[in-house]
């Protein structure tokens, strides 16, 4: 007989459960990090050295060799080594616009670029899977051995997923291509979980903070900022921003440059990679002293601190750009800022800190590892989501970065998801027919501020077939958008008499650029009154071609209810307003075609009189009635 499981008044009965094992990783440009969360708080996990950042390079050596590819330090001794390839993530090749110490091939097919290796070609997100592979086996070896042979029989070295900590200005293309990195290393992403977001969840629950916080996330390739209010475990972002190409690595760049001005030699493919080094430790030693002397190619010379801010400085105000803009997207005031958090290993420069400072006008938050703090978040949410109890409820409230909609009739897009919704979120809005007898409907996908299309990013293109053929406007065609909480985008169209769907996932070969971004939003303001303009322009035109299609079509069935003289008043009202759409005046556009619905509301009455009576014909009252 099976026993009964009992418990005290008001209590619940205990189940015993199996810890499940998660970890949080995240996949910078330049460190890469793996966390645990357990009751005991979050951890980074260190290699068998003590280390806990690894390099995201690689370096493949080819079949042939006992360790035909190389991840982290042992890859940097590599001069054949690839770094910072979160910069390729969802892009093409055309994106890129600096000199990179490998070769990259574009594909036939377009999207990501391929990176010549030893061992053929590899697209960036096979490098980024290398780097995964190596985090995943030092996690497991961790919850595999560190935390004792009861947890080894337990997890036997294995983990039930992983969070993914992705920029918050990635866009689908992005976001995208990192899932797949994490797929083809055999891990099951639970989440991807923006940065800023995974920083906050790691300051929020060390220090309690609540308010309205600013995370100012600058790493070595990419740039977010976010303003998330915190109250009583519930994570909200009230807007975001930020650049997938700023950080660290430009500030390298800068000192580049200022090198290859200052010597006069054009560096070698091969010599990137030694100069980046160069210019990089140029970059940690200024932070401490005045000045520092750099020798390459036979050249030698002094790079002040001065001189450095000077060259460094355009790119911080960028990301100052970037807290405006958000502050703004938020109706938020400096002032109403309670604590500004700084992550990322480029969050460590004095000058960077000194000027957040100085235009937040508050003590910056930086108690925190900021090269692990992501990481750390990243582990909790894990650790959450596997369905291990936490010391805290908590509630990730995420956004969209920009809106996503659909093009209509006239080249006009109709937002269906504004930026910096609340996501996961689902919206569906309902459209119709153009045409007669219309059995396709074409739908594309767009991504961007403005009203037309050739103002915003193509995301994808589908087609709804199957519809019955109905006069025009009569077909109701509901058009659902999903992002879910990993940011990605699907889409689907249903007939709603006949329930014929179509559908799609949002999966674009490579994304924005984003100094598109910045513009995208720019010249949503910018351009605002023009746009609104144009648009009711390009609406008031398919108003118009609409009536002209229909008078048209109405005249070649029943002409013969008009008279001569009715029939002229309509044939020239109908050319008046053909003629019309010409001009590009919307106003002109609207009075000639009210003009011509008034004059042809007589001819409408008669038609529908016509075709009751031919209805009738022939038929007693009692057939009527049934």
């Amino acid at each position: 007989m099976a026993l009964l499981s009992i418990s005290e008044p008001g209590q619940s009965p205990k189940r015993s459960q199996a810890k499940k094992y998660a970890l949080g990783i995240d996949l910078g440009t330049t460190n890469s990090l793996v966390a645990s969360a357990s009751a005991d708080g979050p951890c980074v996990i260190t290699d068998q050295d003590g280390a806990a950042l690894l390099p995201s390079v690689v370096a493949y050596l080819g079949k042939d060799k006992p360790e035909p590819v190389l991840v982290g330090e042992p890859a940097l001794k590599h001069a054949e080594h690839i770094s910072s390839v979160k910069r390729l993530m969802g892009r093409g090749a055309s994106d890129i616009k600096h000199k990179l110490s490998y070769t990259l091939v574009e594909p036939e097919t377009g999207g990501m670029p391929l990176i010549e290796t030893q061992a053929g070609l590899k697209s960036p997100v096979e490098v980024s899977a290398e780097i995964l592979k190596v985090l995943a086996a030092r996690g497991k070896s961790y919850l595999g051995k560190e935390l004792g042979k009861e947890v080894d029989k337990e997890c036997d070295g294995e983990i039930d997923g992983i969070v993914l900590t992705v920029p918050a200005y990635f866009d689908e293309a992005q976001r995208q291509a990192t899932k797949d990195a994490a797929r083809i290393a055999g891990l099951k992403v639970l989440r991807l979980l923006s940065e800023p977001t995974a920083a906050a969840v790691a300051y929020g629950l060390d220090k309690k903070l609540e308010g309205n916080v600013i995370i100012f996330d600058l790493g070595g390739g990419t740039f977010d900022v976010s303003l998330m209010r915190l109250e009583k475990g519930v994570f909200e972002v009230l807007a975001t921003g930020g650049d997938t190409a700023l950080g660290g690595d430009d500030f390298d760049r800068a000192i580049m440059r200022w090198v290859q001005e200052e010597s006069k030699v054009e560096p070698k493919q091969e010599q990137i990679a030694e100069l980046s080094s160069i210019a990089r430790e140029a970059k940690h030693t200024l932070s401490n002293k005045d000045a520092v002397e750099l020798n390459f190619s036979g050249w030698s010379g002094i790079l002040s601190r001065e001189n450095y801010y000077q060259l460094v400085d355009p790119l911080i105000e960028l990301t100052l750009k970037a807290c405006r803009r958000v502050l703004r997207d938020a109706a938020m005031k400096v002032d109403e800022i309670t604590d500004v958090v700084m992550v990322g290993g480029s969050t460590r420069s004095p000058r960077v800190q000194e000027k957040v400072e100085r235009f937040f006008q508050r003590p910056l938050l930086n108690e925190l590892d900021p090269d692990q703090v992501v990481a750390l978040g990243a582990a909790i949410q894990a650790d959450i989501l596997v369905g291990n109890k936490y010391d805290s409820d908590l509630l990730l409230l995420d956004v969209n970065p920009l809106s996503l909609g659909i093009e209509t009739m006239g080249s006009l897009v109709e937002k269906i998801i504004p930026r910096n919704t609340t996501i996961p979120v689902s919206r569906a809005q309902e459209f119709t027919t153009f045409k007669d007898g219309q059995t396709v409907m074409s739908l594309h996908v767009l991504q961007g501020e403005r009203e037309l299309v050739e103002d915003c990013r193509s995301l994808a293109k589908f087609e709804l077939r199957g519809i019955p053929p109905m006069v025009a406007g009569a077909a109701v065609i509901r058009v659902s958008f999903q992002v879910d909480a990993d940011g990605l985008l699907s889409v689907a169209a249903e007939e709603k008499s006949s329930g014929v769907k179509s559908s799609i996932v949002v999966k674009p070969s490579f994304g924005l650029e984003e100094k598109e971004i910045e513009s995208m939003i720019k010249a949503s303001h910018r351009e605002a009154e023009h746009d609104r303009d144009l648009r009711r322009l390009k609406e008031n035109e398919v108003d118009a071609l609409r009536i002209i299609e229909a008078i048209d079509s109405a005249l070649a069935q029943d002409a013969e209810l008009l008279d001569t003289s009715e029939l002229k008043a309509l044939q020239q009202s109908l050319s008046a307003l053909q003629e019309t759409l010409k001009s590009g005046d919307a106003d002109l556009i609207q009075q000639h075609s009210e003009a011509l619905n008034e004059l042809s509301a007589t001819f409408a009455a008669r038609r529908m009189d016509s075709q009751i009576k031919s209805a009738f014909t022939g038929k007693t009252l009692d057939e009527v009635d049934r």
